[in-house]
């Protein structure tokens, strides 16, 4: 199916996202909302740690973040292109700040299990599939198409910093004000949230007339037809699900990495994750522009092959300096690998089908993160700490490989 050009949709609006308006809010509303995910996300571990002494139980709890993505990613975007997205990211924020509301009580009272908590993460994931591709396909009606990758880099990048230098550092003060107040600033920042886009007052986007008798099984299966028929976004899917299998293998044995193979410990280990965060930060502040500059197909090419060389280096060379640097250009690499990943989703989605695009695209892209979080285990038990770093360097190479064929008639 023939892309959509830029300036097709969205004509006549401004080249840079308008901060007032329904872009700021947008903007807002997703930091906010990360800010109460970060919270719930450095708190949910150490909750399950105390709940039990199962490395299985602890270990669902990360789980439950994967799963209903696998069951339910495809569904969420189906229903997200039948409805109006504004109110169903409104909507479905509010019924999550009801469930993060009950769970901090819960939690109060003394009266939170391990299996009260597997099913909360279980199910704000679940509502999460609906919200993100919701949210996808909500931006392009809110700036203008020249405007979405600006618009995609400041959202990532204000989700960055709120969730890695503000929300996760600040649960250990929360936790020292009462167990439960992590989730229940989780909860009000749902609220929030859902008060900011339900201000939008944004028209939803016009759709073609739907066919007598569709169901979500036929509106999936055009999803994953025009995501396949698009060579493009086809092995844009296949390059990042080739990559997310390598960046899990990398993260669920990156602390072995530091602390056992470096012996750099858990100061080490801190430094690696704060760097890493800084140059995510830094990716997403130039972005935008390394992209125009660049190309955009230029730009996913350079950006997987820097990460290529920062995966081989911090798996060859055993220094912490050297660790430091690696992950830091990894960082700043993948946020402008992502803006740019996201941006041309929506650009050569035709209307209509964003949230389905989306959906499938996240859905597959998914699946490979806890196939490489077991694949890195096991290399790690087998060959090395060092040694899933190296892995995941030759599966970005195969996912650069698999770009480059469907890029060749992509328009920078």
């Amino acid at each position: 199916m023939a892309a959509v050009e830029a300036g097709e949709r969205g004509a006549g609006k401004p080249a840079g996202p308008a901060w007032r308006g329904g872009f700021g809010r947008l903007w807002a509303a997703a930091v906010v909302s990360r800010f109460g995910d970060a919270l719930r996300g450095a708190a949910l571990p150490l909750l399950a740690v105390s709940l039990t002494d199962s490395p299985v139980l602890v270990s669902l709890v990360t789980a439950c973040g994967f799963l209903p993505w696998l069951l339910f990613g495809l569904i969420g975007g189906a229903i997200a292109d039948r409805v109006d997205q504004r109110r169903a990211m409104w909507a479905v924020d509010g019924v999550r700040a009801v469930l993060m509301a009950g769970f901090a009580v819960a939690v109060w009272l003394d009266r939170a299990g391990i299996g009260l908590l597997l099913a909360l993460a279980f199910a704000l994931t679940t509502l999460q599939t609906l919200f993100d591709n919701a949210a996808t396909a909500l931006l392009p009606s809110v700036v203008g198409q020249q405007a979405l990758g600006r618009a995609n880099a400041r959202l990532l990048t204000g989700q960055e910093v709120m969730g890695r230098f503000v929300g996760a550092p600040l649960v250990p003060v929360l936790l020292g004000l009462g167990a439960a107040m992590p989730y229940a600033a989780d909860a009000a920042t749902y609220l929030a949230a859902a008060a900011l886009v339900a201000s939008l007052g944004a028209a939803p986007p016009e759709r073609a007339p739907r066919p007598p008798g569709g169901s979500l099984r036929r509106d999936i299966a055009e999803g994953l037809a025009v995501l396949w028929r698009d060579r493009t976004l086809r092995a844009l899917c296949v390059s990042t699900t080739l990559c997310n299998i390598g960046i899990g293998a990398l993260i669920a044995t990156l602390v072995l990495h530091i602390t056992g193979w470096l012996d750099a410990g858990n100061t080490g280990y801190a430094a690696v994750i704060t760097v890493y965060g800084i140059g995510s930060v830094a990716g997403g502040l130039v972005a935008a522009r390394l992209t125009e500059r660049l190309g955009r197909v230029r730009a996913l090419v350079v950006c997987g092959t820097a990460q290529i060389g920062a995966l081989a280096v911090l798996g060859a060379i055993r220094s912490l300096p050297v660790a430091v640097a690696a992950m830091g250009l990894f960082g700043f690499a993948g946020i402008v690998w992502n803006v740019t990943e996201v941006t041309m989703m929506q650009q050569r989605s035709p209307d209509g089908t964003l949230g389905r695009v989306s959906s499938a695209f996240r859905t597959l892209s998914i699946a490979g993160t806890p196939l490489g979080a077991l694949l890195g285990g096991v290399m790690a038990q087998a060959w090395g700490f060092n040694t899933p770093a190296l892995g995941a360097a030759a599966l970005f190479v195969c996912g650069v490989a698999a770009l480059v064929p469907g890029m060749r008639s992509v328009i920078n």
